[in-house]
């Protein structure tokens, strides 16, 4: 929605600035000069990226309109999931905890957090983690190693579209140009033309640079910069899990785990501990209640 907003704004003063000054509109609608620019800069993208990184620019690009960024309930979610399955690692055997880790779908503390659960990635990512754990002979240094280096593949992997954005942004200035000087060959081609006739295409061939470099600047680069800030974001939910798991492995209580998992969330999203509190031994003791009843 920001990104919708802000074009609105940066046209209406870029368009209303220049009807002010006593510019005619219509003369910048040069639908040719704009296929040219755009299709130019498509198929260079085409060219420099794998269809894999293509296909997840556009699902980035749609995160960055939608803003998709892990909110409070959310981050409540993965918490209270890694509260369940640390609890669950204390007090029941292998056997049963790898049930739950191999089938995270089939299970019961994962069914309780849908939106974790939906993230495949993530999933996978707290399950081998954990089926580490069950192993007993993995070290806490030789575990945050890994983790860190899992996490930096991630992100590299997930920056992968931001950085394919920024490409095609720096290339449409150079773009806007050619789109303008083969405006100007077409104009040259009517230079006997009359003054007004010839004025009107070198003026098409000039909005060839013109949205070269406002598309440039002021939509692809502001789009891979918003595309960045929230994969960024995605990738907190990683370290909420690094860091609650490190801590339990040091040998913190679950209840005191996620609470290092909590403040790696930036504290405009940050839910509080009460919050926390009130998703965990709440919601374990309405799951103790429901194992009473159907026992």
């Amino acid at each position: 929605m920001t990104i919708i907003v802000g074009l609105i704004i940066t046209l209406s003063c870029m368009l209303g600035g220049f009807a002010a000054m006593g510019g005619h509109v219509l003369v910048i609608w040069q639908p040719w000069e704009y296929v040219i620019i755009m299709g130019a800069a498509l198929g260079t993208f085409v060219v420099a990226n794998p269809m894999k990184v293509i296909k997840d620019a556009g699902k980035a690009t749609v995160e960055g309109f939608k803003s998709s960024t892990p909110t409070k309930d959310e981050n409540i979610e993965l918490l209270a999931l890694l509260f369940f399955m640390m609890r669950e690692l204390r007090d029941k055997s292998r056997a049963e905890m790898e049930m739950i880790i191999d089938a995270p779908n089939d299970s019961e503390v994962f069914k309780r957090s849908p939106t974790v659960l939906s993230n495949e990635e993530l999933t996978t990512f707290i399950c081998d983690y954990f089926r580490l754990i069950i192993m007993g002979n993995a070290r806490t240094h030789e575990i945050e190693s890994l983790m860190d280096e899992e996490i930096e593949t991630v992100r590299h992997d997930k920056m992968k579209a931001y950085h394919a954005l920024v490409a095609v942004g720096d290339g449409l200035p150079a773009l806007g140009i050619v789109a303008a000087v083969l405006g100007v060959v077409k104009a040259m081609g009517a230079i006997d033309q009359s003054p007004e006739i010839l004025g009107h295409l070198i003026a098409s061939a000039l909005v060839g640079t013109f949205a070269g470099i406002f598309f440039s600047y002021a939509v692809v680069g502001p789009l891979a910069t918003k595309v960045k800030i929230v994969r960024d974001k995605k990738l907190r939910s990683y370290v909420i899990v690094k860091q609650s798991l490190l801590a339990f492995m040091n040998g913190a209580m679950p209840q005191v785990a996620i609470e290092h998992g909590r403040k790696a969330i930036s504290a405009y999203e940050r839910p509080t501990i009460n919050e926390v509190e009130s998703a965990t031994m709440g919601g374990g003791a309405a799951r103790s209640a429901q194992d009473k009843k159907a026992a």
